[in-house]
């Protein structure tokens, strides 16, 4: 039977009650026990995705009108790709209400975004420590891999800094803390708190009460055995700001993406995080009454942020360039141990535009270089040549106030070895931009494997949609080989040209992760140049950005955060980033034959990987997938 949006979930999108709104009015309950009490103990799927989509054909004109009743839009109503999208994910609904980790009611929404980053780690970790010490009330941040590094001490100083703050105020502010970590424990609860011994010790780092004596500090981690990674990212200040990102808490050399949200999907990623916290919360928070839909703090406000956009929105990277430069030589860089807090985001962009700027007798290529080698803790050597004006590496990605419709397309956790826990809102959405496309689909993720994905990706080529995926070389190959894993991804792109004709391949373009300062891919295993951004965009104006690869790990096993827009000015210049900051498009495409990357010389990369598996890779597979799991892990 194919899949329809319900009565039951049309009640449930138009309902006034939400997990949040009934812990506004009852402090004492947990987010669990206000999940229960809406919606029951219900935390099944419904049909895998690859058997609904045998039956799915695009939404009619009467299912547009039923998806588009189901949110809040503000002023700009969807257009159809969006609500075809949106559609198709409500369809999960039914099963599981809280399948995407979010109240139906907050699922479809609207917001605007300020700032987006393209750059490695650290850089999204200045933001986000630069957003934690303007915080008043309170802190939510969710992630999944932490561990000891310049990510986790940016965090300590900021919280140190925000607790000095809120004492000159006379002030208390609440932070509540979850990561990934999996342990026998987990087997009886999947949540448990972290005691302050363990989360101020050597691997975790985090202030002691003492140090920050104004903060009412609680941390908790999440786990779903054995495969059920807390794999989102996001944090939510003051109920007012959310920030949704791909990256981990640790040292790496990974290339990231994060969004800086504000206006109502605030509150929709604010249930998220009660959500997924479930447990009993110790002090209560204090936002609990001030829902960002009424309004509040505003970014776009700020005359510093609209200074940027004074000679138009195509002028303003090349402004913030120019103010980079201008400032290097007097602003010191906002570095862990020795921080340095801007009281505005147009401060902050420039601060870190300067850190990209050359110094006297180096080249653009090599003030990239050495930027990249200081976070990913390398000594590549540069090979490309200096961009030209106007391409140079701009982290910090500025954004004119635009209200755009928006939907939070999340998953749970499922613990279970198996595959079969496919139909749900994150993979629903991405299968249906895939779907549902006419002219044009971009995907960058480390790793593109998912077994679904091929034959939907191989269909919109078929019906001359043009692919282009963007993908790391040798990310996580060992766990990738790993019987169900999906296969690595040299070997996937090979399987994706064969089923398509010399012409089809015409219309696919795969292309391996180039840094900026390089003229060709390096392997993961030299651990000093990759990608984790995780993003799709559909014919140019709906836009999936967030924690979830397109792997067996991301769609079928963590729990994620993604949020989907509509919005052509905000994807283009997604897309414009993208290109600014990588040499992925010039230098990484591979074979129109098989996929893979050759130099001029048709030789592989080092340390490429060959397409099929050789005898007893499981071996080394059940290796990569064990390193996968620990804390640490690849995800």
């Amino acid at each position: 039977m194919k899949p329809e949006v319900t009565p039951t979930v049309v009640k449930n999108c138009q309902a006034e009650e939400t997990v949040s709104s009934l812990l506004a009015l009852n402090a004492s309950l947990s987010p669990g026990e206000a999940a229960i009490k809406l919606f029951g103990k219900k935390e099944k799927t419904g049909k895998p995705s690859s058997d609904a989509d045998d039956d799915l054909s695009p939404a009619s004109t009467q299912d547009l009108e039923i998806a588009s009743s189901c949110g809040k839009w503000g002023p700009t109503r969807p257009g159809d790709l969006f609500l075809r999208v949106y559609h198709d994910v409500l369809c999960c609904l039914e099963a599981d209400p809280l399948g995407g980790v979010v109240s139906p009611a907050l699922i479809g929404t609207y917001g605007s975004i300020p700032l987006s980053v393209i750059a490695p780690l650290v850089d999204l970790i200045r933001h986000m420590s630069n957003v934690i010490v303007r915080a008043k009330k309170e802190v939510l941040f969710a992630t999944c891999s932490w561990s000891a590094s310049d990510a986790i001490d940016l965090i300590s100083d900021a919280l140190k800094e925000l607790s000095r703050r809120a004492g000159a105020r006379g002030e208390r502010v609440v932070v509540k803390i979850i990561f990934d970590k999996a342990g026998p424990k987990q087997f009886v609860n999947p949540h448990q708190k972290v005691p302050v011994e363990v989360y101020t010790g050597e691997k975790i780092k985090l202030p002691h009460p003492n140090e920050i004596p104004n903060l009412d500090l609680e941390v908790s981690s999440l786990h779903v055995p054995l495969l059920g990674t807390l794999h989102a990212k996001f944090m939510v200040v003051d109920r007012q700001i959310g920030i949704v990102e791909s990256n981990n808490m640790e040292n790496n050399a990974n290339m990231e993406m994060m969004t800086h949200l504000e206006g109502p999907v605030v509150d929709s990623l604010y249930d998220s995080f009660l959500i997924t916290w479930y447990e009993a919360l110790d002090p209560p928070l204090p936002t609990r009454n001030s829902p960002a839909i009424h309004g509040g703090f505003s970014t776009s406000n700020e005359p510093s942020f609209q200074k940027l956009f004074d000679q138009g929105d195509t002028r303003e990277q090349q402004a913030i360039v120019q103010d980079g430069n201008k400032a290097k030589e007097h602003l010191a860089p906002h570095n862990p141990g020795d921080p340095h807090y801007d009281n505005t985001l147009a401060d902050e962009i420039t601060r870190v535009q300067a850190m990209y700027s050359p110094r006297p007798g180096e080249s653009r290529v090599s003030a990239i270089n050495r930027h990249l080698n200081d976070t990913s803790k390398s000594k590549a050597e540069p090979t490309a040549p200096d961009p030209e004006p106007g391409f140079e590496f701009t982290p910090y990605i500025a954004h004119e106030k635009e209200d755009m419709p928006m939907a939070i397309v999340s998953r749970r956790p499922h613990g279970s070895p198996s595959n079969a826990d496919a139909f749900v809102p994150q993979n629903e959405a991405f299968l249906s931009c895939i779907r549902n496309a006419k002219k044009s689909i971009f995907i960058q993720t480390p790793d593109l494997n998912a077994f679904q994905l091929l034959p939907a990706l191989v269909a919109a080529v078929k019906r001359s949609v043009e692919i282009t995926y963007y993908v790391c070389l040798g990310y996580n190959d060992a766990g990738e080989m790993m019987p169900g894993q999906g296969g690595t991804n040299e070997t996937f792109a090979a399987k994706l040209y064969k089923e398509l004709t010399p012409q089809e391949r015409t219309l696919l373009h795969v292309h391996w992760y180039t840094a900026k300062d390089q003229s060709k891919p390096i392997h993961h295993q030299f651990s000093q140049r990759a990608c984790h951004v995780k993003l799709l965009i559909a014919d140019g104006h709906v836009g999936i950005q967030g924690s979830g690869n397109q792997d067996t790990q991301s769609w079928y096993h963590s729990q994620e955060i993604n949020i989907m827009i509509d919005s052509e000015a905000t994807c283009r210049k997604w897309r414009e980033g993208i290109e600014r900051n990588q040499n992925t498009g010039t230098y990484g495409r591979g074979s129109q034959e098989d996929g893979a990357w050759r130099d001029e010389h048709g030789h592989e990369a080092e340390g490429a990987t060959k397409k099929s598996a050789p005898p007893m890779s499981w071996v080394k597979g059940a290796v990569g997938m064990a390193k996968k799991l620990q804390a640490k892990g690849g995800f």
